[in-house]
């Protein structure tokens, strides 16, 4: 009796990294089978750079990015590999739909010790763990080509985990209200528009002012000023912010997501 109450709160503080790790074993055993899907997505990057980036910057030459003349690649890239980042954690977020709606995953789960916030837990760390692949692998290539400028570029990885950690913890909110499958072209019609106008291709300094604020509020933007910041030295206190922004709504959502999936499965 004495052990048992001496063991408990130690094992109610770590209960849900333990069973959300349960729930990334559970993902890595499902995807050592189909990982082509995981290695698909390294590509849409690499395509963007090669066949979009490179053609442009022959007529356009260099941009000027704080004060400073840098190559449009290099003004790019950056940007690329934050909403790689961001594609790997949402998209894989969103994966939960299924499991939740169709595949009645989650009820095999919950009648085990884990609970509804172990899933969110152990769901947002696999989503986080897939942007870091793309990240990563993204990353290796614009070093090769030489379009990172800085040291700073040390800490491209952690940021693109703050990335992966904001978009997963909103995606996997944001698919528990979702009723059916054509719900997902409401996704693409907020993806795709962020991922295109949050100076992603040109400097926000393009808009008019009121567009500029309007851009400045969505979260790939802080994730590209983050990632660009570091990667081409221009690193400044708003980088805190941008840290702040990310790391909050990925809180929040896998706050969320534990209480929705809790409540819909209790339906």
């Amino acid at each position: 009796m004495t052990d048992y109450v001496l063991r408990t709160p130690i094992a109610a503080t770590a209960r849900p990294l333990v069973g959300g790790l349960l729930v990334v074993e559970r993902n890595v055993l499902v995807y050592r089978r189909t990982w082509m899907i995981l290695f698909s997505g390294f590509f849409e990057p690499l395509f963007y750079l090669f066949f979009f980036v490179y053609p442009l910057e022959r007529f356009i030459g260099s941009i000027t990015f704080e004060g400073e003349a840098i190559e449009y690649a290099a003004f790019v890239a950056p940007a690329l590999l934050a909403a790689s980042a961001m594609n790997g954690a949402f998209y894989d977020a969103t994966n939960v739909f299924w499991k939740l709606r169709y595949g009645k995953v989650y009820d095999a789960m919950l009648s085990t010790p884990v609970s509804p916030k172990d899933v969110a837990v152990g769901e947002t760390l696999w989503a986080v763990a897939r942007a870091m692949m793309y990240s990563t692998a993204f990353l290796v290539v614009i070093v090769a080509l030489g379009l990172v400028e800085s040291w700073w570029a040390l800490l491209v990885l952690p940021a693109c985990f703050v990335i992966g950690f904001g978009f997963a913890g909103a995606g996997i909110a944001a698919v528990t209200w979702m009723r059916n499958w054509k719900d997902f072209d409401l996704l693409q019609l907020i993806m795709l528009p962020m991922f295109l106008f949050s100076a992603t291709f040109y400097p926000i300094s393009v808009y008019p002012e009121v567009l500029e604020w309007v851009v400045r509020c969505l979260p790939l933007y802080h994730g590209i000023e983050l990632v660009r910041s570091l990667a081409t030295g221009t690193v400044a206190a708003f980088q805190l912010v941008n840290v702040a922004y990310l790391a909050s709504l990925g809180a929040v959502g896998m706050w969320l997501a534990s209480k929705r999936i809790d409540g819909l499965l209790l339906k």
